[in-house]
């Protein structure tokens, strides 16, 4: 950085205690720091440090520093908005899916309860038809149970009378 011109772009920024530091790698003298940590209103600085023409230099190279930390700090500023919209957006989309997630599960107890509903429907609907079915059985028993009394007084009664016939036949021709 001597006397001449250098065309190299160093990129300040200041701390929390407004001390100057280099962010790149280039370390810096005492001297360019306390003229960096100078006010540009104070026209006066020792006679050691500078040569005569070098205040405008100082002061072009305060305001570089000045519009660097400025675009230094808008970009900070810039990236943290994007956080603070990206977390926003995070919220709101988890707050949505906690939402969808929320009423898919309130559809699905629906859907169990009324499956449940319908298999107990199913259930009084089958033992109905048990309860008929066992009925319809013992009707149809008392049914036969008739029906073969009967069918044994018919053979009964049938059976005296071929007796008799047969009877009567063989006395009739002996």
């Amino acid at each position: 950085m001597g006397g001449g011109s250098s065309t190299r772009r160093v990129t300040f920024e200041a701390d929390e205690n407004e001390n100057i530091t280099v962010v790149k790698g280039v370390r810096l003298s005492d001297s360019v720091i306390d003229r960096m940590k100078e006010p540009s209103s104070s026209g006066v600085r020792p006679q050691s440090q500078h040569r005569s023409g070098s205040g405008a230099v100082d002061e072009e190279l305060k305001k570089r520093i000045a519009e660097e930390l400025a675009l230094e700090r808008a970009r900070r500023d810039s990236e943290a908005q994007k956080r603070r919209l990206f977390g926003k957006l995070l919220e709101r989309e988890r707050v949505s899916s906690n939402e969808h997630l929320t009423r898919a599960m309130l559809r699905e107890r629906a859907a169990t309860e009324e499956e449940r509903q319908r298999a107990q429907r199913f259930a009084k609907q089958l033992e109905e038809k048990d309860r008929e079915l066992k009925k319809h059985d013992a009707y149809y028993k008392e049914q036969l149970a008739r029906l073969e009394e009967r069918s044994a007084q018919f053979y009964k009664v049938t059976t005296e009378q071929y007796q008799k016939a047969a009877d009567e036949v063989s006395a009739r021709f002996k």
